[in-house]
């Protein structure tokens, strides 16, 4: 089954995809770009206090979840964007039916009618 929308809003969607791919991958950057705390650098020949170390381990863990996140995003979004070189873009992996442009609209790398998830 082929989508049902209209290659002008097949063009819409691919531009939106195109700008959330920049966006994304740009906060991929950032974030890895990002330098950790070097206040466990500068005091190396002092013991540390727990909490600084337990605060250094916070940030650390959640850097590399907002990476994970970002990646999985990225993928997504690739995803949809082949879905629109496939001609299956808008359709439900799980039942093939039409996903409502409102939702499509609101996040276009869905890939579910709502509950079907």
């Amino acid at each position: 089954m082929k989508t049902y929308l209209s290659q002008d809003k097949l063009f819409e969607f691919q531009e939106k995809l195109l700008k959330m791919k920049k966006e994304t991958e740009e906060a991929i950057e950032a974030n890895n770009t990002v330098a950790p705390n070097e206040a466990l650098e500068e005091l190396a020949d002092y013991d540390n206090h727990p909490a600084d170390m337990g605060t250094e381990q916070f940030e650390q863990q959640k850097q590399a979840g907002m990476k994970q996140m970002l990646e999985e995003q990225l993928q997504a979004i690739d995803d949809a964007l082949q879905k629109i070189e496939l001609g299956t873009f808008g359709l439900s992996e799980k039942s093939e039916k039409p996903i409502p442009i409102e939702r499509l609209e609101a996040q276009p790398t869905a890939r579910c009618l709502v509950g079907e998830e």
